[in-house]
Parts: structure tokens; sequence; C-alpha cells
């Protein structure tokens, strides 16, 4: 991954958000982490992290934060409808918390890795709190020392199970070139094909996605 083309991306959302009147909260994008950090969090979390999130703790950032919000009533058109905001914030020093959150729903509410909606909420580590009760997660069933990237709904959002991206690294380009749109399903739905597909940043949705936003990532 060209680490400069992805900060180039987010200081063009953040110079057109500012453009159309939005707003812009907690851009921060911290040095990359060490490996005795990653071993740290590793033997706190009692496994090894996917090997391409390693990848970009290491040579990339540790820990970002950006976050942008549409100005008020400010609405794309139709299927575009539901977006209004993007936001990554994810890193090393917010895995252990968020995935823990992530097992309470697990152990109070999704106990049953039998039943067909509880499973998708098993043998996964959650990297990404959406705010609402879902979680971003990294599937650790078809763990090789790397995993896809997952959303897990709680309470029967329509991306339940749907896979965002074939690892982090793949997750991270694909989401960049739709401006990070919200973590919710409904926002980032437009741009898949499938609950399979993934994330697709050349579709005719996020080609036209742009265009409306008028911006090239």
């Amino acid at each position: 991954m060209d680490y400069g083309v992805l900060k180039q991306r987010i200081e063009t959302i953040v110079k057109r958000i500012n453009e159309i009147g939005g707003k812009i909260t907690d851009l921060v994008i911290e040095k990359p982490a060490t490996l005795q950090q990653i071993e740290e969090c590793e033997r706190l979390l009692g496994l090894s992290l996917p090997k391409s999130f390693k990848k970009v703790l290491l040579e990339f950032s540790s820990g970002f934060n950006f976050c942008w919000f549409f100005p008020e009533n400010y609405k794309l058109q139709e299927e575009f409808s539901g977006i209004f905001s993007g936001k990554l914030h994810c890193g090393l020093g917010l895995i252990k918390q968020v995935d823990d959150e992530k097992n309470s729903w697990v152990d109070k509410v999704f106990l049953n890795p039998n039943d067909e909606y509880d499973k998708v909420w098993h043998n996964k580590l959650a990297f990404y709190e959406v705010g609402n009760g879902d979680y971003i997660a990294f599937d650790l069933v078809e763990n090789d020392n790397d995993a896809s990237v997952m959303y897990l709904s709680h309470d029967d959002g329509e991306g339940h199970g749907y896979k965002l991206g074939e690892n982090f690294v793949d997750f991270l380009e694909k989401w960049s070139r739709i401006g990070f749109v919200g973590g919710e399903d409904w926002q980032w739905l437009p741009f898949t094909l499938n609950q399979t597909s993934g994330l697709l940043p050349e579709s005719n949705s996020a080609n036209h996605f742009r265009e409306l936003l008028q911006v090239e990532i």
C-alpha cells in the first residue's frame, strides 16, 4: 500500500468537506508502532494480530482518528441519501477495549455459535466500534496469519456478515476510495454487490458518489 497516496486521499476529503461547509474532527495519524508494542497487545489479547493489520501499524501508523460530517441539511441524492459522515478510528491502543466490548455482546446476547445469526459474532477480533452497537472485525475463522474484514450487526442490520475486504490493507485501500464513509452499514452498502463482494471502489455507485461529491480519490 502507498501510504503517501492514503494521506493524499485524506487531505482531499478534508479539503472538500471544508469547502462545502462540513465539519472535520480529530484528524490524528500517530507514529508507527514498535514490535514491542504489538507483542504486548497480542499478549493482552491472547492471539496474534492479522499480518496485514500489523503491516499498517508498523509501516504507517499505530492509530488513526479521522472524522467528517456533511453540513446540516446537505444530502446526496437517491442511493446515497443515508450518507452523512465518514470515520476512520482504530489502532493498537483501541483494539483491546473494542474487542472486549464485542465480547460482552457475545457473552450476553449472541451466545449460540450454532445459530446462523449468532455465529457471525464468534471467532472475530473487533477493531472498529461503529458507535451504534455494531462492529467491524477480523474474521479469525479463515486465519492463515491474516484475516478478512467483516461487519457485525447487533440488530438485524442488512450488512450483518458482509465481507468488506480481503484483509486490512485491502479494506483500507477500498474504504479510502469512498471517503471512509461512516461505519453504519446503510452508509457503505451502496458500494457493495452482495455479502461476499467487499467494498467496490470502481463500481458505478462509487464513481457516481465521487462525481456528486466532486472529489478525485
